[in-house]
């Protein structure tokens, strides 16, 4: 049966090998060029073959992505790119897919494709550029625009209630799911590390600075002065620490009830926070809406970043495969002329 790629302990190409000829076009701060430079970074450490190596976007700013990687590549349709990817995965599983696409491509357009593919498990690297905003068009709000937000398209502020990607992924029953920001290069280059080491479909939503129509969403999670307050960074196996000299926590009352708690002034030792656990769908559902909770008996709570859900479940590709040779086994070989000139008839009345 055939299996994904298997890695080799070197690649043959280096970071400056994946550079490719084009000039690189998005605006001047944008958030898309750590991005590409996170990717171009991580890829050479894991062991892939660069003819191996596919990039299929979408449309939108982030979709310019497989021009900029000196890689095979495929710049499609609006929303579709994870339909294309899957079908490229299937038919050859040995190449490593990555799918590059935005809150406006996957979730608008191709809210559809989004899901199904989470639903059926391919071994893709979905990138999703999230920076709440159309860019490409020119500022309009999107799926993941906070409530209120004005812009071109709402001169008086969005009145639409919007999308939690983390959260929709899980409800799909996404097998992995993750977030890193473009400001934190080491996080964002562990994070692509640990979606490309699953088997199966890893989301991985990286929050990405539109600095002409949306600079500083997402400000309060990486300025030094509010980013230890905003943010959380999750590690499997340890209790969830925020604030300065991570001296916040977050435990859970009656079992499933977040509560922050200062460790220096409550009393409360980590034994006793959330530890927090990265095959646990429900928390991990939990912590994908932890900062919509309104406030925290300390303050705000924080938003999470890291892995929050990883699971193994049969890839696509791999049951397809073995469907296919079990039908050879049981039929043998198919024989397109002979079924074209076969007896097997209908009539249309």
């Amino acid at each position: 049966m055939a299996t994904t790629q298997t890695r080799e302990s070197i690649s043959n190409f280096t970071s400056k090998d994946l550079v490719s000829d084009q000039d690189v076009r998005w605006c001047p701060g944008c958030g898309d060029y750590s991005i590409l430079k996170q990717v171009q970074k991580v890829l050479p450490e894991l062991g892939l073959k660069k003819e191996n190596i596919v990039f299929i976007s979408g449309i939108g700013c982030s979709s310019r992505f497989p021009y900029y990687m000196n890689t095979y590549g495929m710049h499609t349709i609006h929303g579709r790119a994870t339909a294309i990817a899957t079908g490229l995965k299937v038919s050859r599983p040995e190449l490593s897919v990555w799918v590059v696409t935005g809150d406006g491509d996957s979730l608008s357009i191709g809210g559809n494709h989004f899901i199904h593919t989470l639903r059926k498990n391919p071994d893709l690297n979905v990138l999703l550029f999230n920076n709440e905003i159309y860019g490409l068009t020119k500022g309009q709000f999107s799926p993941t625009s906070p409530e209120g937000k004005v812009t071109k398209s709402s001169p008086m502020g969005s009145v639409e209630h919007p999308f939690n990607p983390l959260a929709l992924a899980l409800g799909a029953d996404a097998t992995f799911v993750a977030r890193s920001i473009d400001r934190d290069p080491k996080h964002l280059q562990d994070m692509i590390r640990r979606s490309t080491a699953h088997r199966g479909t890893s989301l991985l939503e990286i929050y990405q600075n539109c600095n002409v129509f949306n600079d500083g969403a997402f400000q309060s999670f990486t300025d030094r002065a509010s980013k230890n307050d905003h943010a959380l960074f999750l590690e499997d196996g340890k209790p969830l620490l925020f604030g300065k000299d991570n001296c916040k926590g977050i435990r859970l009352r009656d079992g499933y009830r977040p509560q922050i708690v200062d460790l220096d002034s409550d009393g409360v030792s980590e034994s006793e926070l959330w530890i927090h656990d990265e095959k646990d769908s429900l928390k991990a559902g939990m912590l994908a809406r932890l900062s919509e909770n309104e406030h925290g008996e300390k303050g705000d709570f924080p938003r999470a970043f890291g892995v929050f859900y990883a699971s193994e479940r049969s890839c696509l590709e791999e049951a397809v495969q073995s469907q296919i040779e079990n039908a050879f086994e049981r039929m043998g070989e198919g024989d397109l002329d002979l079924l074209i000139r076969g007896d097997h008839v209908w009539e249309i009345k």
